[in-house]
C-alpha cells in the first residue's frame, strides 16, 4: 500500500512524468499543429520535473518542532519553546545552523533577534518558494549545504546593500 505522505513528496514528479508521456505521444503520433504543442509539452515536463526534483532534496520531513507559516510575505514560526516573525521584504540574510539539534534556518530582520526555524517543522517546506524568490540566491548549493555536515553556521542567502554612501 502506498502512504500518502510518499505520494505527496512524489508528486510533482508523477505530474511531469504524466506530462511528459502525454506530450510525447502527442509529438509522435499526431499530425498538423499538435506534435508543436507536445514538444511542447515534454519540453515543460522535464522543468517540472528538475523542479520538483529540487524540491524533494530540500524536504526533510515534518516531525520536528514547532509549525511555520508563510502568508502575505510574512514568514511566521510558531515553536513550542520560541518563535518569531519575519517580513520577507525586511529579511537581509538566512544562514543554515547544523550545529543545532534538529539542524535550523536562521533569519535575520534588522533590528529583531533571529528566528530559528528546524528544518524539519511542520510547514517547513514552503521555505522552498521563498528561496526560489530571493534574488541572487545559489539553490544548488544551498540544497548541497542541507544536506552536507557543516561544523558551523553557514550563510545561504544575503541581501546586497546597493545603497549609495
Amino acid at each position: 500500500m502506498i502512504r500518502k505522505e510518499a505520494l505527496m513528496r512524489w508528486r510533482g514528479v508523477i505530474l511531469a512524468a504524466l506530462i511528459g508521456a502525454f506530450g510525447l505521444r502527442l509529438l509522435l503520433a499526431t499530425f498538423g499543429i499538435m506534435p508543436w504543442i507536445g514538444g511542447l509539452l515534454v519540453a515543460l515536463s522535464v522543468v517540472m520535473l528538475f523542479a520538483s526534483l529540487q524540491r524533494m532534496r530540500f524536504f526533510s520531513g515534518h516531525d520536528g518542532p514547532g509549525v511555520v507559516q508563510v502568508v502575505e510575505g510574512q514568514l511566521s514560526y510558531f515553536g513550542p519553546l520560541d518563535g518569531g516573525i519575519v517580513s520577507l521584504t525586511e529579511m537581509n540574510r538566512i544562514e543554515l545552523d547544523r550545529t543545532c539539534q534538529p539542524a535550523c534556518w536562521r533569519f535575520f530582520q534588522g533590528g529583531q533577534t533571529p528566528v530559528h526555524i528546524p528544518v524539519n517543522a511542520e510547514g517547513a517546506e514552503q521555505l522552498f518558494d521563498i528561496f526560489a524568490r530571493l534574488p541572487g540566491i545559489d539553490t544548488g548549493r544551498m540544497l548541497d549545504e542541507l544536506r552536507g555536515n557543516a561544523q558551523k553556521p553557514v550563510v545561504i542567502w544575503r541581501k546586497d546593500d546597493l545603497r549609495l554612501h
